[in-house]
């Protein structure tokens, strides 16, 4: 992985506001991207503690790899195009909630990516170099995003 030269997170992601949730990227490779998220008490998803609740990962997961999607295709001079999270069967988590003001580091690698879009990435978030929560994400990039939201919606 690099770590050298890596854009700022608005950079990379549409999120803005308080559902930008990654402070940054921190490396990334052809399959893989690492990136920072920092619990903040005043966040819209706090509990009273001032925690995360662990759901909340299966979000981090999806920004990095959001990152590393628009990083990648970054780096073949391409612009990134939207996708979509479809989801996945098993988020585990070794904790209810992520306490506030701690640093959650979010890995993402690439698993498998299809020709159509379709691809999947193995994730974990980690909190003191301990894995906390794990999941494999499956995710969808269309060639024409706005044509797949038309038959999408068509078929509701």
């Amino acid at each position: 992985m690099t770590s050298q030269h890596l854009p700022p997170i608005e950079t990379l992601l549409p999120h803005r506001g308080t559902m930008l949730l990654l402070e940054a990227v921190t490396d990334w490779d052809a399959d893989s991207a690492a990136a920072t998220a920092r619990v903040q008490a005043d966040s819209w998803y706090a509990a009273d503690t001032g925690a995360m609740p662990s759901w909340i990962g299966i979000e981090l997961m999806a920004q990095t790899i959001a990152a590393h999607v628009g990083l990648s295709a970054r780096n073949q001079g391409r612009l990134p195009k939207p996708g979509i999270l479809l989801g996945t069967r098993a988020y585990q988590a070794t904790m209810s909630h992520f306490p506030a003001g701690t640093l959650l580091r979010v890995k993402a690698r690439l698993v498998f990516r299809d020709a159509s879009g379709l691809g999947a990435y193995h994730c974990v978030i980690m909190l003191d170099d301990n894995p906390v929560a794990t999941a494999t994400i499956k995710v969808y990039e269309p060639e024409d995003f706005n044509a797949f939201l038309m038959q999408t919606s068509n078929q509701s």
